[in-house]
């Protein structure tokens, strides 16, 4: 046992070609990125355009085509893409808030099972007859293109406004249905293997049920055992509680995938369930989630801009065009169709619903499982599938807001818990703060005076029933009121301490420190 123990850490710290020089190259390389990807936020914000699309190009120009930096494994990029997978819908679960997708959860569930069998029928249908593959290719690439992406869906609804009960459906779709489609282009991938003894749909999809409820079952379990355990265990670290409670969630998947079951849903689930149970520490734990959330958004695009070979684009030109008009045109709109109909969803509401299905990293990423799984014949579908989501991620999201006044599905504030959003107004030194007020805060019933803000700060605007005025000194807050703060960046977060005072203890809260 000892030799076998000494080997182990000989080959652990034997030279392996990686100099400190080398070190520093890539910390070069990746501070960069990093700095460039921080910047095309703003870029994003102005455009339109999910940042996504900046990222992948930040990854070609450092690729072979550009600065030369040689990358083609399809397994490593498997890997860590499923592992950035994992940490973008952590972030998506604890940062999204029960109230707002409990009543979207049925609709979406349906989106997620129901709709991508659906999608993937018709979108197969017409690779078939248009493209003229086979049958057994065109089910793969209806499947890889069946899942709409939660990175791309959930930075573009920051930027539109939409009642909660529609940004919820799309959040929660775009968190749930990951899974079902990773099986799905798992086991469609597999039938394609040389030596694969081809499996009955009903077997299939029997499989894919129980793995589905089974991390489900995982996913909740773990998330309802971790809260209690950590609010146990809580430090007064705020830092280290978050850094416990992601890693919570993280486990959740790794369970999960263990026992044979879905760690896709499971993470997501126990996500969900940690950021909505009460637990100390709350800010920290969002702000340190949704950072971690950012890296893996960054890292997973700029690994496919890399992986991604601009020489194969103009060949898969049509194609993609092709395949995106059936996902975009036909599948999806009739996925929504028969998915969310039964719920009594209006068609303006599905219209958008249909629109606003985007496409993103998880595509790209099941691009790649074919090809390390072994399918012959289909290393191609890596070039379609990145070429489709660019032109139709160029289509879709910068149009979303037209589309949304269009079909009168818009509205004039997000509808969240008490929240503080803040927005910088970087001329001005100033920020401007969004205010929810929720149904347990007791900053109703509070004038706007006795808000006692520190001294430049004011409330701006109120919005409330979807109409908006210029408040006064003794106008009285309600619940579900909305504030719009301007306030001097030097004394935002005493603005946002005094909010919370008083939205914990009423009027009264700090008298006596005046």
């Amino acid at each position: 046992m000892t030799q076998a123990w000494s080997t182990l850490l000989a080959e652990a710290v034997a030279p392996t070609g990686f100099t400190v020089d080398d070190l520093s190259r890539v910390l070069l390389v990746g501070s960069v990125v990093l700095v460039v990807a921080v910047a095309a936020v703003r870029l994003s914000l102005r455009s339109g355009l999910p940042s996504l699309l900046v990222y992948l190009a930040i990854g070609l120009a450092l690729g072979e085509n550009g600065l030369g930096i040689r990358y083609d494994s399809e397994e490593l990029t498997q890997v860590l893409g499923y592992a950035a997978l994992v940490l973008i819908l952590v972030e998506g679960g604890i940062t999204t808030q029960w109230s707002g997708i409990r009543r979207s959860v049925a609709p979406a569930i349906a989106l997620s099972t129901v709709g991508v069998f659906v999608s993937v029928i018709v979108v197969a249908g017409v690779a078939r007859g248009v493209l003229g593959w086979s049958w057994e290719v065109s089910l793969l690439i209806g499947a890889v293109t069946a899942s709409t992406d939660a990175a791309a869906v959930f930075s573009v609804l920051r930027r539109v406004p939409l009642p909660r009960q529609i940004s919820g459906m799309l959040e929660a779709e775009s968190g749930f249905n990951d899974a079902p489609v990773v099986l799905l282009v798992t086991a469609l991938a597999a039938q394609l293997t040389p030596g694969a003894e081809p499996e009955p749909w009903w077997h299939l999809l029997l499989v894919a049920g129980l793995e589905l409820a089974g991390g489900a079952v995982v996913g909740l379990g773990v998330g309802w055992l971790g809260a209690r355990v950590m609010r146990l265990v809580a430090t007064t670290s705020s830092a280290l509680f978050a850094i416990g409670v992601l890693a919570v969630a993280v486990l959740a998947y790794a369970a999960a995938d263990s026992i044979h079951t879905s760690g896709f849903i499971a993470c997501y689930l126990a996500a969900l369930v940690l950021g909505n149970l009460p637990m100390p520490h709350r800010p920290a734990v969002t702000g340190f989630a949704t950072a971690i959330g950012w890296l893996a958004q960054i890292g997973l695009f700029v690994l496919l801009g890399l992986l991604a070979s601009p020489s194969g684009f103009a060949e898969q030109l049509v194609p993609a065009l092709v395949v995106g008009a059936a996902v975009l045109l036909l599948g999806r709109p009739l996925s929504v169709l028969v998915s969310v109909t039964p719920f009594g969803i209006p068609w303006r509401v599905q219209a958008f619903l249909s629109w606003a299905g985007l496409r993103g990293a998880v595509p790209v990423v099941l691009a790649t499982v074919p090809v390390t799984m072994g399918t012959p014949g289909v290393e191609w579908m890596f070039d379609l599938v990145f070429v489709l989501v660019v032109v139709f991620t160029i289509i879709q999201a910068p149009t979303l807001p037209w589309v949304a006044r269009r079909l009168g599905v818009g509205a004039l504030h997000h509808r969240v818990d008490l929240a503080v959003e803040a927005t910088p107004l970087t001329d001005l030194g100033a920020e401007m703060l969004e205010i929810d007020i929720g149904p347990e805060s007791r900053l109703a019933g509070v004038r706007v005076f006795e808000l006692r803000l520190p001294a430049g700060a004011n409330v701006a605007l109120v919005v409330r029933d979807d109409a908006s005025f210029v408040p006064k000194d003794g106008d009285v807050l309600r619940h579900d009121d909305q504030l719009l703060v301007i306030t001097p960046t030097a004394v935002r977060a005493r603005v946002e301490e005094r909010l919370h005072a008083v939205s914990r203890g009423g009027r009264l809260a700090g008298w006596a420190e005046g």
